[in-house]
């Protein structure tokens, strides 16, 4: 654990980040609350960060053939939580950064756990679901802690995907727990700060993507068709839409409303080309 290493005057760049997103002031941006480091007259864009690394255990593969516990067209939500779901209540939040310490605006964050057997649902939702980054960078999920799955410790899925990036798989790991020193696969960069609340565990996360950009809101829909395709910005799209841009047709893997930037090209985690 990290309370066992020996103590160094020496951070990460990513330690500051989180705990300037933790400890610094808050500043008011469109009458929300966000942290000092996303302020614009407090960025560094000199300084760059270590983006989140990638983390994968054989149950993601790449786009065209996802393996057995990763399923798209997930419901968008920011609570996975349901009537009768037993487990202890865990709360999940924190930012999604650029390289260059800017907030990133509408980047999809697509979630799914085991539940509190360590079991996943393969035949629905259940504790699956896909939200989208705030215009200061914020992320909130509701969920449970997920149970012990063999072979593997505690952990949440997680894909990430800013408009027109490539997407990024991770994981979250809990601090302290015993199997983080057998599994294989954890990395102790992706440990979440973790506290307890009453009867609710609280983590947090700040994400950091390979992307340079970032800071302005989520671009506000205009309805501007674009040329070549029946592809529309501004539209909202269901499940199994199917639509054409730059002479392909893909079908829609995910709800949502197209933003520029969005464009089926751009984003394969809401559209399959056929």
């Amino acid at each position: 654990m990290a309370d066992d290493a020996p103590r160094s005057p020496r951070l990460s760049r990513k330690q500051l980040l989180r705990a300037a997103a933790v400890a610094l002031p808050a500043t008011a941006i469109a009458g929300v609350a966000v942290p000092a480091l996303a302020d614009p007259a407090r960025r560094d864009t000199a300084r760059t960060l270590d983006p989140t690394p990638q983390c994968t255990d054989g149950d993601e593969t790449p786009e065209q053939i996802e393996g057995p516990y990763f399923k798209p067209n997930s419901p968008l939500r920011t609570s996975l939580r349901e009537p009768g779901l037993p487990g202890t209540l865990l709360t999940a939040s924190g930012y999604v950064f650029g390289r260059t310490c800017q907030p990133l605006a509408g980047v999809l964050l697509d979630w799914w756990q085991a539940d509190d057997d360590g079991a996943y649902d393969m035949t629905g939702f259940r504790l699956r679901g896909h939200q989208l980054s705030g215009d200061d960078g914020s992320y909130h999920l509701e969920t449970i802690v997920p149970g012990l799955y063999p072979g593997r410790t505690r952990h949440l899925h997680v894909k990430l995907q800013a408009p027109g990036e490539p997407v990024l798989t991770t994981q979250l790991y809990f601090p302290g727990e015993p199997r983080n020193s057998t599994d294989s696969i954890f990395d102790a960069r992706l440990l979440m700060t973790m506290r307890t609340s009453g009867d609710e565990r609280e983590g947090t996360f700040d994400f950091v993507l390979d992307v340079t950009g970032g800071g302005s809101p989520a671009p506000t829909p205009t309805g501007t068709s674009q040329p070549g395709g029946t592809w529309t910005e501004g539209a909202s799209y269901q499940v199994g839409d199917v639509v054409t841009y730059a002479g392909g047709q893909y079908r829609c893997r995910q709800a949502h409303t197209a933003f520029a930037g969005w464009e089926p090209p751009n984003v394969p985690a809401l559209w399959q080309q056929l």
